[in-house]
């Protein structure tokens, strides 16, 4: 077990601050402390790790020092908590149950000219892909497999795409020749890490001074699966009231939710009615933040365009995240990290001997996006303290996937192993009992755990605390 030397900061660390907009000379506060080869993959997978978490506890406790005074608190990440944390969800079990693994129509198929990426995890993916390639909803893999091999692997990614399903065509690493995918391959070179900026006027509350950086902070959480429900399970950590709002018309997995819903709380309105609508503006017109996780556009129909919101409620701060960039072909499309990982050439750099596609040794796209994300939210907190101004953040899976492939240097291994039980722990749910991962964010004082565990999935009033 071994800590960086004082004063040299982690180079990835420095590269998410800077990109969230920290003041460089605030990253000598964050050490880490090694475990050995954890996360351990072709590209470094482990550095990004650390630095996103890295990252998200210097914004919390950057946060308790501008609404408390005195001197940034120091930051210390280890990296045994990181790496129990980013595969959170093999480690959760409920009374004794795991958690049920990729559907069987999810992974990756041999097409005829390569391979392709699918995600049927839930019923309405599975419906439209095998709608999109005339099969009958009953297919199984076996089926499927043999109808993927007679098509290429370009011609499948827009079927399924056209009938509002999930599957691309596998990428070759960057800089290989190769053509699956092509012509329209996705490509992530280019692509931002975080996008900022102050918005509106200025009209937001002073936060006072407080024991957790997030006290008081009211979080309205529009996201789902994996990325953002990892930030605002964060800022829950952190004091946030979080109230996720779901759609009653789109059922969540249970599981998934258990494993990123601690400290939270779930509600469900629907925005298309009149009654839900008004429930929504109640909760807006006091809140300090909203975090949406839809495609560009998805949510406009709703009237939840980020500059119509803050202009409505100066101060506020507008988090947003998609798949696949704010902007290009490919920004409207549906995606998972597991697809942003094959359609990225990610999953080709990972590749086994054999050829066959590979895979980062965690949803790292999700975890650590959603750990910048939540250091986002910090930050321009931190900022409005100063300003009252609003801020609008954006964030993408394929510009995390970007910086991970040409950003980030590889750096030395230290320490000498771990044992995850270290960094899991149990806590009673609606759910049941659950083991579970602790948080890996911190700071010297920091909460070492939710105040709660996951609230049943639409189970809460539509009010703040």
């Amino acid at each position: 077990m071994t800590t960086n030397p004082s004063g040299a900061p982690d180079r990835a660390t420095a590269q998410a601050w800077r990109a969230i907009g920290g003041e460089p000379d605030l990253t000598e506060r964050v050490s880490h402390r090694g475990v050995g080869d954890v996360l351990p993959a072709v590209l470094p997978v482990r550095e990004l790790a650390r630095a996103t978490v890295g990252a998200c506890s210097l914004a919390a406790a950057e946060l308790l020092a501008a609404r408390n005074g005195g001197p940034v608190p120091r930051v210390n990440v280890d990296e045994g908590a990181v790496a129990t944390s980013f595969v959170s969800e093999r480690h959760l079990l409920v009374d004794g149950r795991a958690l049920t693994p990729f559907a069987p129509l999810s992974g990756f198929w041999q097409a005829a000219d390569g391979w392709v990426r699918t995600h049927a995890n839930y019923p309405h993916h599975r419906a439209r892909l095998l709608a999109a390639l005339g099969l009958d909803p009953g297919t199984g893999p076996e089926g499927l497999a043999e109808r993927l091999a007679s098509l290429p692997a370009h011609d499948i990614q827009e079927r399924v795409y056209a009938e509002g399903g999930l599957a691309v065509a596998a990428a070759p690493a960057p800089g290989e020749d190769g053509v699956p995918g092509a012509p329209g391959g996705f490509r992530a070179a280019g692509l931002p890490l975080a996008e900022v900026g102050a918005a509106g006027s200025a009209g937001g509350r002073r936060l006072a001074r407080a024991e957790l950086p997030a006290s008081g902070v009211r979080v309205l959480d529009l996201t789902r699966v994996i990325a953002g429900p990892v930030a605002t399970r964060t800022l829950a950590l952190l004091g946030a009231d979080v109230l996720r709002v779901d759609s009653p018309g789109l059922e969540e997995d249970p599981d998934s939710h258990t494993d990123t819903g601690m400290g939270k709380r779930s509600t469900l309105l629907d925005l298309g009615t009149a009654e839900g609508r008004s429930s929504f503006e109640t909760l807006l017109d006091s809140a300090d933040a909203v975090v949406t996780g839809y495609r560009p556009g998805g949510l406009d129909r709703h009237g939840l365009v980020a500059e119509e919101l803050i202009a409505r409620r100066p101060g506020l701060v507008v988090a947003q995240l998609c798949a696949w960039g704010w902007s290009g072909p490919w920004a409207d499309r549906r995606g998972f990290d597991s697809l942003v990982q094959a359609a990225s050439g990610i999953a080709a750099i990972e590749a086994g001997p054999e050829g066959r596609p590979g895979a980062l040794p965690a949803q790292a796209l999700d975890h650590g996006t959603g750990y910048l994300l939540a250091a986002g939210v910090l930050r321009a907190l931190t900022e409005r303290q100063g300003d009252g101004r609003g801020r609008h953040l954006r964030f993408s899976l394929a510009g995390t996937a970007a910086w991970l492939m040409n950003d980030i240097a590889p750096e030395p291994v230290e320490g000498g192993g771990y044992d995850p039980a270290d960094w899991l722990t149990e806590s009673a749910s609606a759910y049941g009992r659950l083991r579970h991962a602790l948080p890996p964010v911190s700071y010297e004082g920091g909460p070492t755990n939710w105040a709660h565990a996951s609230t049943r999935w639409g189970g809460d009033p539509a009010v703040w605390l």
